[in-house]
């Protein structure tokens, strides 16, 4: 039976229970939603990283107040790293970090007013790095956050470096600190922590010489600094009264390809990884074939668009070099996607057709009219956007859309319209395609 200790003054920060695990430890225990965890072996849980660090241990006494107010003490014996079985409010256990920085790019910067107040937010969070692969500037990090995750050692880490120049970095981050928190880097590759950095690259401003010092400077972290990408500047049509920026040229991304691949040879001959990666905007752009798959190291960089579209390509040709199990039945489909992956959609729907001449697809690329013609992702596009460059469209059966699209876990837009809305306005049915090729292939012949 669990000990308690009626009346007992808390000063422990404290974390209210969502849910309990069914078939876990916390509902053996007889615990429940709306219970307090107090402590853990006699010490503060700060956050989820303390939280899991301190519950690795196989004997444990674990501090609960209950709805009523009353504390139990559990002593807990278990595997080791089995988890309690409780889940929290707030996935954290703490309030977000927000970012202190005011990027030349940034492209929280550049949205309209009127949108949810959740896309206003800018995080700059270590933890998220972690838990949801966010990149971090490092510059709101403190010698806790640092020595914790050297403690605890967590990785990877994924790091906005953006530049080497600490001169620079303070001008292009708004941020007279973050030059010097480049030192950061240092105490964890010391540490050997895994690392991953990210260049958002600024025409005029990072690139060129620039952005060779940036990549000689970050070889040297090699290989626990894993990767790094170079990724293109944002710029949506709301940039009144922000730092003046230029986009990309076809000749631009020609120049910034070249001196990655001359670095992705040094490095490879050298450390056996290509190390520093173009994302696929800067191929599109430049017209150029993307790179082969073992050229991505693994796709250590998806989430910064690298290599997207290759494995995309990959995944599919697999599925389709394999014999559809379901009866095919004759018709059409609909595909609506960003510009930036419309033509690589189109040229995957071409060779399934090929193989089953009875299915036809129609791609259709969606220009971003609310952010502007330079944004070419499929993730930034509206509901409104796509409705209204649908409209009046063949689109036959079934209307296939990324699920990017998407507000995560949710069926709403960017704009806030939902898939429900979206339906009833185009009168077709939707289905939403994983980001997978194989997922794709089968959407296409469901």
């Amino acid at each position: 039976m669990p000990g308690s200790r009626d009346g007992e003054e808390q000063t422990l920060k404290k974390h209210r229970i969502d849910h309990i695990v069914p078939g876990g430890i916390a509902e053996e225990l007889n615990l429940k939603p709306g219970d307090w965890l107090l402590s853990i072996n006699g010490q503060e849980v700060g956050d989820v990283f303390d939280y899991h660090y301190l519950c690795n241990e196989e004997y444990l006494t674990v501090e609960v107040e209950r709805k009523g107010g009353e504390i139990w003490e559990l002593e807990i014996e278990k595997e080791y790293e089995e988890d309690l079985g409780i889940g929290f409010e707030n996935g954290l256990m703490d309030e977000y970090k927000s970012c202190c920085n005011r990027c030349i790019f940034c492209f929280i910067d550049q949205m309209p007013p009127g949108m949810r107040e959740t896309l206003y937010f800018k995080d700059d969070d270590s933890r998220l790095s972690f838990l949801q692969g966010n990149y971090v500037t490092l510059t709101n990090m403190k010698e806790h956050d640092i020595s914790r995750i050297i403690d605890y050692k967590l990785g990877p880490i994924n790091i906005s470096v953006h530049t080497t120049n600490p001169e620079l970095r303070c001008k292009m981050l708004n941020n007279r600190f973050a030059g010097e928190a480049l030192k950061k880097i240092d105490r964890l590759y010391e540490a050997g922590i895994p690392l991953n950095g990210q260049i958002v690259l600024c025409k005029g401003v990072n690139d060129k010489e620039e952005l060779e010092r940036s990549i000689r400077d970050l070889t040297r972290y090699l290989p626990v600094m894993e990767s790094v990408s170079v990724v293109p500047e944002g710029l949506s049509r709301f940039r009144e009264g922000l730092y003046p920026l230029e986009p990309f040229t076809k000749a631009d991304a020609g120049q910034v390809i070249d001196a990655i691949e001359r670095w992705q040879r040094v490095c490879y001959e050298e450390h056996g990884l290509h190390f520093v990666h173009a994302s696929d905007e800067w191929y599109l752009l430049a017209e150029r074939e993307l790179p082969q798959e073992e050229r991505y190291d693994g796709y250590l960089q998806l989430e910064n668009g690298v290599g997207m579209l290759r494995l995309l390509e990959e995944e599919f040709s697999q599925a389709l070099e394999e014999e559809f199990s379901q009866a095919l039945k004759e018709g059409t489909v609909s595909i609506a996607t960003g510009l930036l992956a419309a033509p690589s959609i189109r040229r995957l729907a071409e060779r399934l057709t090929e193989r089953y001449p009875g299915r036809r697809v129609t791609v259709y690329s969606i220009e971003n009219r609310f952010f502007g013609e330079r944004i070419t992702v499929s993730g930034l596009l509206t509901g409104r956007d796509l409705v209204e460059q649908l409209a009046g469209k063949e689109l036959g059966d079934r209307l296939l859309l990324p699920c990017n699209l998407l507000r995560s876990g949710e069926e709403v837009f960017l704009d806030d319209m939902t898939l429900t809305e979206m339906k009833n306005t185009l009168q077709v049915p939707i289905d939403i395609v994983e980001s997978n090729g194989r997922h794709l292939m089968e959407c296409m012949l469901k």
